[in-house]
């Protein structure tokens, strides 16, 4: 590699970290997967490093992908998405407009770029960068949702992955990463919320804000008998700065930290050039006070900001990913997979969740890696999350129901080189 194209990538990985990713996440607020191998199975292959972007799963498998670099954009749908409301009893505090609604905004654009150097064969240092995931809802001025005209929020966080990996013995890994995280949110038309804030100033209305911080993956990777593999990797809490223009929304004056995952799982070489990848990944949703809170009775015991102010009453969310890859010829290989995840959203809470309806559970998904020489690849992915509904009261609607729903679509594409 000449120091002309050296020089070239780093311009590419200077400009991705100062380029939030805007993305839409479908577990949650978080990925079905990182990177386009990855995704192709559904988000599984905890326990299949196959290139750098394993550094977001397990960076334990870094140092089985060689010197490398991958390079990929998503053009992410998440359409329709939106809620139908009922009519409103005659008694209700926060009546919301029979209607059914659906989000503005139906494309997002996803990068991620990962570089891993081999120091020797036993140890490998790599960087990744990538979108964690965010949430996003823009409904338009004549759809009036909360009173206030134009209402939705807009949450983006880019990862910054710093990554070592090394082979304690021939058929053991271990790996950890020191990750950066930047998260870009703005919130607008909750106005009508300004009475339950304990900051009503800085409750929306307020333009992009800005959060930083900090966490850590640690990994393994291990072969416990010839063909099968087994692995774990945990991720930490993130301690993020508050969001200040925010902090009459969140709870704990504006905090937004980004919950801790764990994931385990395996990958069993079924024949040769045939795969099995399941893994199982745990989102601790409930570690978060401006995510987990419920809305009541902590809106009328309390207000918004305020550290047991009312949030969005999410639950942690466990997810189960069975992928399978085969290689039809020595420059083709095929991914399939499937993924399921019971929803977050509990059906008390719709309310507050019109903002940010992450109600899918079933993602599946196709791809294939078309190898381009001895040194190059193209890969490409696409996810399909049928749709699915959560139906609830409006807690201050008197005998209001509220349906969210969503569907989503996805397509990804990768170039990698080898080194």
């Amino acid at each position: 590699m000449n120091n002309k194209f050296n020089y070239k990538l780093k311009v590419i990985a200077a400009a991705m970290l100062l380029t939030p990713s805007v993305a839409f996440a479908t577990n949650g607020y978080f990925g079905h997967g990182y990177g386009t191998k990855n995704k192709g199975l559904a988000g599984g292959g905890v326990a299949a490093p196959q290139d750098a972007m394993i550094a977001a799963t397990n960076p334990a498998g870094m140092v089985h992908v060689g010197e490398r670099m991958d390079l990929g954009l998503a053009i992410f749908s998440p359409s329709p998405r939106g809620y139908t409301a009922t009519a409103p009893g005659g008694g209700a505090t926060f009546p919301l407009a029979p209607q059914t609604v659906e989000s503005d905004s139906d494309y997002f654009v996803i990068p991620h770029f990962a570089y891993n150097w081999s120091l020797n064969p036993n140890n490998s240092v790599g960087l990744t960068v990538y979108g964690n995931g965010g949430m996003n809802t823009d409904y338009s001025a004549t759809a009036n949702v909360f009173g206030a005209g134009e209402a939705g929020v807009n949450l983006e966080q880019l990862f910054l992955n710093a990554s070592y990996s090394v082979k304690v013995s021939p058929n053991n890994s271990l790996g950890v990463s020191a990750i950066l995280a930047y998260q870009r949110f703005e919130a607008k038309g909750l106005q009508g919320f300004s009475a339950f804030s304990s900051d009503s100033a800085n409750l929306t209305n307020n333009g992009t804000d800005t959060s930083t911080g900090y966490g850590f993956k640690f990994g393994w990777l291990g072969e416990v008998t010839k063909g099968l593999s087994l692995a774990a990797s945990y991720q930490t809490k993130m301690e993020m700065s508050e969001f200040d223009k925010y902090r009459g929304l969140f709870a704990e004056q504006g905090d937004f930290d980004i919950p801790a995952t764990w994931t385990v799982g395996l990958a069993w070489d079924i024949k040769p050039k045939n795969t099995l990848t399941f893994d199982v990944q745990q989102i601790m949703y409930s570690d978060v006070a401006a995510i987990a809170n419920p809305l009541l009775p902590n809106l009328q015991t309390s207000q918004l900001g305020n550290n047991d102010g009312a949030g969005f009453g999410w639950e942690d969310m466990t997810i189960y990913k069975l992928g399978y890859q085969f290689a039809t010829s020595e420059n083709w290989t095929w991914r399939v997979g499937y993924s399921h995840g019971e929803q977050p959203i509990p059906n008390s809470e719709v309310l507050f969740n019109i903002l940010a309806p992450a109600v899918m559970e079933d993602h599946f998904t196709f791809g294939f890696t078309r190898s381009i020489g001895k040194d190059s690849e193209f890969n490409f992915a696409a996810m399909y999350a049928p749709k699915n509904e959560v139906t609830g009261p409006n807690p201050l609607g008197d005998g209001q129901q509220v349906t969210l729903e969503m569907t989503q679509y996805e397509l990804e594409a990768s170039y990698s080189w080898k080194f």
